[in-house]
């Protein structure tokens, strides 16, 4: 028996910049896809023409490229609106799809009539009354019809790869409106005709969605296919937990972050493992990523994002990479001091762009901090001749020691001082040789070199 090949499908309005709550749909979904071999559609679910823009779609093809989750197929709704017309027709021949004359006004009326009565505010389907002579009264005093879709009362089971046993309960939602008056579509049915026509095997969306997926599914049967595979996986929060959104949380998206100087695998590697079982460990490409994936690892507990969990990431993630992976980025930066600096370097930073301060301290020219002249001086005149190598900051100290009688602290401290300008850093057996013998007797007899 041949299995049928995983396709999953990341599917975002261009209604705003992604943030780090959205993309763990495309994230997660791209993993699954390329863990069993499979394909990965971007589509862009821009039917709602109001509040989709060119600019938005391009922000989000440019954040994806810059996480490296590049798609295999690609489709735009709004070059499928044939597709879909055929499909409502589908529907409304077989009477699932049928004719709404209310107004916004009248049906807000009935729903505040409905609360005030302690009832649920599901629509009472009246439209499924009207006769042919009423539809057409109305539609000759210019009411134009919105249609919903006629939901079977019945739960919809499914088993979610996330949340176990689903049953979502139709009885207690409205009808929802797949069409509308002035004849565009919303969200559902294109996502449904395109699910079905793009094969998709596999939907990786949030938790939020789950009760869509309950009206999905009786869509999805009611034009004659089987729906796909669900994941639905739990919400990520803000700092303050509040759920996060494109308008309110813009220093959270995509595009932020990379502006900030975050590495996107740093970026990847957070939200593949946040609110999991398992380790959240930095991995330099997704290929590496994809192989620890597991979506059943995915938690149901809504969780929260803290910047300052990225922070630690990027620097994670720095501290693993090779030289050979950042040497174009040294150049353009104009840091490239060889592997040797980026090796010493690399477990100070935090971001790449922290590594031109440490240039600064090799090449200079810095201010030197000597709190004790005597002593710099002492520590100067028994520098060992170059060349220096690794070994040179233990033999130099040694001696320094045994001419001054410091020791700990009061030995190392000046010294690092004196050389860097700084109370911190690389460790400077490493640093030492880089800065170079002319500039270390400099800088402790107190010159700007």
């Amino acid at each position: 028996m041949v299995s049928t090949p995983v396709i999953a499908r990341f599917a975002p309005s261009p209604t705003g910049r992604l943030h780090v709550g959205n993309i763990r749909a495309a994230l997660f979904s791209w993993l699954y896809a390329k863990k069993a071999g499979g394909k990965y559609l971007l589509r862009l679910d821009d039917t709602d023409t109001e509040r989709s823009t060119e600019e938005f779609a391009k922000g989000i093809e440019t954040d994806l490229a810059w996480l490296g989750l590049a798609h295999d197929l690609f489709a735009r709704q709004s070059d499928r609106i044939a597709e879909y017309e055929a499909a409502a027709g589908k529907l409304k021949q077989a009477g699932r799809l049928y004719p709404c004359y209310e107004t916004a006004e009248e049906l807000e009326r009935k729903r505040k009539l409905q609360l005030a009565q302690k009832k649920p505010p599901v629509y009472d389907r009246a439209a499924l009354k009207l006769t042919d002579a009423e539809r057409r009264a109305l539609e000759t005093a210019g009411r134009r019809p919105h249609w919903r879709f006629k939901l079977e009362s019945e739960k919809t089971g499914f088993d979610d790869l996330v949340q176990g046993h689903v049953s979502v309960d139709a009885a207690s939602l409205s009808d929802p409106v797949l069409v509308r008056e002035d004849g565009s579509f919303l969200y559902t049915l294109p996502s449904v005709v395109d699910d079905i026509e793009f094969a998709i095997t596999h939907v990786v969306r949030g938790a939020d969605h789950i009760t869509n997926t309950g009206v999905q599914i009786q869509i999805t049967r009611a034009l004659g296919a089987e729906p796909p595979a669900y994941a639905h996986f739990s919400l990520l929060q803000g700092p303050e937990g509040r759920p996060l959104s494109k308008r309110e949380d813009a220093a959270f998206s995509i595009a932020a972050l990379r502006a900030a100087g975050y590495e996107p695998m740093a970026v990847n590697s957070l939200l593949a493992r946040l609110g999991t079982s398992d380790a959240i460990e930095p991995r330099l490409t997704l290929g590496e990523l994809a192989d620890g994936f597991d979506i059943s690892h995915l938690g149901r507990a809504d969780i929260r994002f803290e910047p300052g969990d990225l922070d630690k990431m990027n620097a994670a993630l720095l501290h693993l990479t090779p030289y050979d992976a950042v040497t174009a980025r040294l150049d353009a930066a104009g840091c490239n001091l060889g592997p040797a600096f980026w090796d010493a370097v690399k477990p100070n930073l935090v971001k790449f762009a922290d590594v031109a301060d440490w240039a600064r301290v090799v090449q200079g020219p810095i201010a030197p901090v000597v709190e004790d002249a005597d002593f710099a001086a002492e520590a100067a005149a028994l520098l060992p001749p170059e060349p220096w190598g690794i070994e040179t900051w233990g033999a130099w100290t040694e001696a320094v020691k045994g001419r001054t009688g410091r020791k700990g602290k009061a030995l190392f401290m000046p010294l690092r001082l004196a050389l860097t300008g700084l109370d911190h850093g690389p460790e400077l057996k490493n640093l030492l040789p880089l800065i170079g013998r002319e500039r270390a007797e400099a800088r402790l007899r107190g010159a700007s070199l």
